[in-house]
This record gives structure tokens, sequence and C-alpha cells, in this order.
């Protein structure tokens, strides 16, 4: 008897967690933090919804803090099998459960300093040396296309999903007594087209069953071309203005994407050749050198220019990891871009910068990936007077740009397109997505193209006949 639940992601945008369960073997597809508001905070303390302990395998689709970023919590409460990736997740998932410990640990040490307060739990989920220790039990020896035993009875073959560098959709081949099915997990959904990383792979053959994210399900994003014409306007306009540039930027993809779209804006004249631009963020420049690190998983025509200049460099590129160089960004009124994370501004060193530019007329907020509901960057999106930064209220009065065709997610109609070059499965799950817009939306469309399938609830089994 074959069994799915969805323990994350399920009628919600994070916190990706899928359990795959026969007589034989329990194989776990990705554990993910929970972002957003406090509740959601509060809930990557709960229970799993399942032991731990009893799980043989974890299969990590990439690196995103909401599909890893329970790991370390995972291992804490009894884990002890393999988590399998791709070498490049393994890199990645370093970096992030890193970072996400040492934000914990500092929230949880204000939350002590300040009882009253309920911004964060009086105790982190995982300290760094959990996060460490988690990593002793990653298996980062799968290649793409490679079929694999994973866990008694179960096979998975790891393909290309053009999300984020590493990352895959897995194919779960199950054999079970007298029942053979395939399962075939998107993990997130690359945006087809883009210069750096390659296009989504197809699995080859028509899985019977298809768990699929629908984080962009009900609309499509501007081409590329059009995104990169409108951030480099956006940039041209604040710098003649005399105001600063800030983009909250999520460190694995998108920094490396815009900083290729400013170099290009450069290069064809169309910014100032010594444009000032801070990339300030240790995780987003660690992950940018891990990134041309990893070839295979490019584009071969950007591959290819790694031979020679380097295509994410910029005359007036400035790194800063050190903390006493990221507040010295501050003092600098106007005619600069500033990178920082995290990017949907919950928190890092980004919030610092926003304090700083927000109240500016001259400055400009560029926003160029997901923004969940109850994050300080949806609030500034949706167009809020005023935010509350560090304990002090700050007005919004610098530009606000939402530029979607940087997202690294597929929009509606390529969702569309990945389905259907899965085949005709027997049933599609739909998961990872806002329920009342995007993943009813997504349904919408199935339902017109004749296509079965269903939105589980959270820990609601599911018998794979």
């Amino acid at each position: 008897m074959i069994r799915l639940s969805c323990h994350g992601a399920a009628k919600q945008v994070t916190g990706s967690c899928h359990l795959l369960q026969t007589d034989h073997a329990r194989v776990l597809v990705d554990c993910g933090m929970f972002q957003g508001g406090r509740e959601l905070s509060e809930e990557n303390a709960e229970e799993f919804g399942f032991d731990p302990a009893s799980i043989d395998v974890l299969l990590l689709t990439h690196a995103h803090l909401d599909h890893c970023g329970r790991i370390p919590l995972l291992v804490k409460r009894g884990f002890r099998g393999r988590i399998v990736c791709t070498a490049a997740t393994r890199e990645l998932a370093r970096l992030v459960l890193a970072d996400a410990a040492g934000l914990q640990e500092e929230e949880a040490h204000r939350a002590q300093r300040h009882p009253w307060r309920h911004e964060a739990l009086a105790q982190p989920l995982y300290t760094l040396a959990d996060a460490f220790h988690s990593m002793d039990f990653f298996d980062a020896s799968v290649s793409y296309g490679q079929r694999m035993g994973v866990a008694p009875g179960v096979h998975a073959t790891f393909h290309d999903a053009g999300h984020i560098l590493g990352s895959a959709s897995i194919l779960l081949e199950v054999d079970d007594a007298d029942t053979r099915r395939s399962i075939y997990f998107s993990g997130d959904i690359g945006n087809p087209g883009r210069p750096l990383l390659r296009d989504p792979q197809a699995p080859g053959s028509t899985p019977d069953y298809v768990v699929m994210e629908t984080t962009y399900g009900d609309r499509d994003h501007r081409g590329w071309q059009e995104s990169v014409d409108e951030l480099v306007q956006a940039v041209g306009d604040t710098h003649a203005r005399g105001g600063n540039v800030i983009i909250p930027t999520f460190a694995l993809e998108r920094a490396q994407e815009v900083l290729y779209a400013l170099a290009w804006g450069v290069e064809a004249g169309r910014l100032p050749r010594h444009l000032t631009v801070f990339l300030d963020s240790p995780m987003a420049i660690s992950a940018t050198e891990i990134f041309l690190r990893y070839p295979a998983c490019l584009r071969p025509e950007f591959a290819g220019r790694l031979h020679g200049k380097d295509p994410l460099s910029l005359p007036g590129l400035r790194m800063t990891r050190d903390t006493a160089e990221s507040m010295a960004i501050n003092t600098i009124r106007g005619g600069a871009v500033i990178m920082a994370g995290s990017g949907m501004c919950s928190g890092g060193r980004v919030r610092h910068h926003l304090r700083h530019n927000l109240a500016n007329e001259s400055a400009s907020v560029v926003f160029v990936g997901f923004a969940a509901q109850g994050t300080l960057a949806r609030r500034i999106i949706d167009g809020a007077k005023a935010v509350r930064l560090f304990d002090e209220q700050v007005e919004v009065r610098a530009r606000v740009h939402t530029i979607n065709g940087f997202s690294a997610h597929a929009g509606r109609s390529e969702l569309l397109e990945w389905l259907q070059a899965c085949g005709r499965p027997r049933r599609v799950f739909l998961v990872h997505g806002d329920l009342d817009s995007a993943m009813q939306g997504f349904a919408e469309l199935l339902e017109r193209h004749g296509v079965p399938h269903q939105i589980p609830g959270a820990g609601e089994p599911i018998l794979l006949r």
C-alpha cells in the first residue's frame, strides 16, 4: 500500500514537506520552513506530523529555506537517514541553514532581553551547531538523470528543475507488493528561457501521479528582456534623482541574475559605467562563488563566458561581508544600488537599509521576487504608508517597483507546459501556492483541460492505488 501525505505547503505557499510511505519504506521529500507572519514562524516549532526517527531517507529538491529550513530540527528530533541531493544543493544548503541558525539565535537573544516582545521565540528552533551537525547526513553523490535506489523498493531519478543552482524535480518509482507506481515531485519549477540556468526538464516518461507547485498558478510573468529594461530604467531614474536604490535580494539565483542584468545595463550604456553597486550579503557573495563553480548546471552559452570575463562583474561592484562595511553604506545618501537580504525583508541587512531610505522621496525600493503574505516586503508592495522597523515607525515615501519577471518560478503558462510534458498522469496534487488565488486559479485551468487534480490538506492521507 502506497500512501502520500503533505506536511507543509498544503493549501499554503511555504514549508514544503511530503511523505511517501509503503509497507517497507518511508521517504520524505523536502523539509522546509514556514515563512510569513508570526503564526507561521511558531508553526515551525510544532510537531512534524510524523516521527522523524522513522524516516529512511530525505530527498531534497533544492536549497531554498522553505524547502530545506527545518532539516536541522528534523535531525535534532531523531532523523538518522541520508539526505540525498545534488552537489550544488548541498553547498548552498550549508549556507542557507547556517544563516538561518544565526538569525534564529539572534532573535532568541533579543526576545530573552525583552520578554514583553513576541517577535521571536525565546529559544531558537536550532543552533548553528545543529545546522552543521545536520550536514553530516547529506549525500550529494546524485547526478541528473541517474536512477538510484534510495529505500527498500524505491528508486529516485533527479531531473534539472531549472529553478536555482542544483535544483531538481524528483521521480520516485515505487514497488510495493503487487503495486508499482511512479510519483513525480516537481519541487519548484524554474522559469524557462533565462540566461543563466538551463530550462526545466521533463521526466522522460508519464508518471502515475504528480505533486506540483503552484506558486504562480494564477498569472504569467513579464518577459526577461522587458524585466531587465524595467530594472535598468528604475535604477537610471533613481540615480538621476540622486537617490539610492534598495533591492531586497534572495541570495540564491536572484542576486546573480540582478548582477547580470545590471552588468548588461552598464555594457549597453544605459547605466553609468562606474555605478556604485553594493552586494551587501555574505550569503549572496558566497552563493555567487559557488554559482561559478558549477558550469555544468548553467546554460551552455552563459557557462562558456566563464572562461573569459566574469559575466557577473561590474566596474563599481563592492562586495561587503563585514558588518562595519555594511553599516557604513547607510552614510551614503544617493547614487548607490544596494542589494541585501532577505528578499522578503523578514530579516537581514536589508531592514537597516530600508530604515535609512524608505522615507526618502528620491530613493527607490525594487522588489524582484516573491513576497509571502505577512512579510514586510508584502506590506510595502501592497502600499503601506508606514512600516515598523526596529521599534520605529518609518514612512514609506520612496518609489516602490515590483518586477515579477525576475522570478525563479515558472508562471501559469509555463506550469501548464511543464505538466503537459509529463503526459497524462492519473492525478495531479497541487501544493506550494496561495490557496485562494494561485492554487485555485491553476485548479480551474486544469479543470478546463480535463486533468484530474486534488488540493490536499495538511497531513491528509492519500492512498495511491
